[in-house]
């Protein structure tokens, strides 16, 4: 195996969580000034999101997390075949560590039996990692933060579902959707971004609908249907006025994107990963020719 830089890796993937933890993409801040803009001076809604935008500008300056909950890690690594993709795990535990102690993570990872903390965001699953062997020179990795509120209301649907009315088709998915967001309400932390993963079996249809979260909110799906379908989502999400923390208001989502995962004959799953205003997503690229 290749040997490359592990301490100059660490330190990257390090300013990675830091920047993910403390600074939220661009997208995601003019969305949010968007919204503000839209919303009646003086009401519950404005006042919640000057209040985000608020705590948003706070944490990048003073690089301190921007919600007290720092979530689940999640880490997508794109490497190639001469690293040893070992290393590179015990590298971002390392970096997982130094983020803890450094106050860019709350010490999230709680053993489901013992209830006992780990104390370093280290434990059984977690952080949350996938490999991705690909052919260049250079080691990739996605950042995700993703906070237990939001992740309390993401759920999954098995259709035909007789109670929405829902069948096997993109109509039985947008009521999936709509349905999912009233049930939410304002306890996902809104206004949230839905990820939609239609198809596969239980587990990667949850991985699809997360995944979806390092799209942009403003780019376009390659697929036209559903490209459509996330356009009329997002409108009509948007008229439920549940709005922001569920206080009432024209935003209730920031966005709806949706993946898709070939799935058996027998089954038809929707699944929604619901991510709350604080969509923390960073991505970084390692070079390995400048070693």
């Amino acid at each position: 195996m290749k040997k490359f830089n592990e301490r100059a890796f660490t330190e990257s993937v390090l300013e990675c969580i830091r920047r993910a933890s403390c600074e939220l993409p661009d997208d995601i801040t003019e969305r949010l000034k968007a919204a503000e803009n839209s919303e009646i001076p003086g009401s519950a809604a404005h006042s919640v999101l000057k209040t985000i935008l608020k705590n948003i500008d706070m944490a990048n300056k003073t690089s301190r997390p921007i919600c007290q909950d720092t979530g689940l890690p999640a880490f997508y690594v794109y490497y190639p075949p001469e690293i040893s993709p070992q290393s590179i795990k015990n590298c971002i535990e390392k970096a997982l560590i130094l983020a803890t102690e450094k106050g860019y993570l709350r010490p999230n990872a709680v053993d489901p039996v013992t209830g006992r903390n780990s104390g370093n965001n280290l434990g059984a699953g977690f952080p949350a990692l996938e490999f991705y062997e690909w052919d260049r020179n250079a080691i990739s990795v996605k950042c995700m933060l993703k906070g237990g509120g939001c992740e309390n209301v993401s759920t999954q649907y098995s259709l035909p579902d007789t109670e929405l009315n829902a069948g096997r088709d993109l109509k039985g998915v947008e009521a999936c959707v709509i349905d999912a967001v009233l049930k939410a309400q304002g306890k996902g932390c809104a206004p949230g971004i839905i990820g939609v993963g239609i198809g596969g079996d239980r587990i990667s249809g949850y991985e699809t609908a997360k995944k979806q979260f390092f799209r942009e909110l403003d780019d376009e799906n390659d697929i036209p249907e559903l490209n459509d379908l996330e356009k009329k989502l997002y409108k009509k999400l948007n008229k439920l006025e549940i709005g922001p923390m569920g206080l009432g208001g024209k935003t209730t989502v920031l966005g709806v994107k949706i993946g898709t995962a070939h799935r058996l004959p027998a089954s038809y799953f929707v699944s929604i990963s619901y991510m709350c205003w604080a969509c923390r997503r960073q991505e970084m690229l390692f070079d390995l020719s400048e070693e």
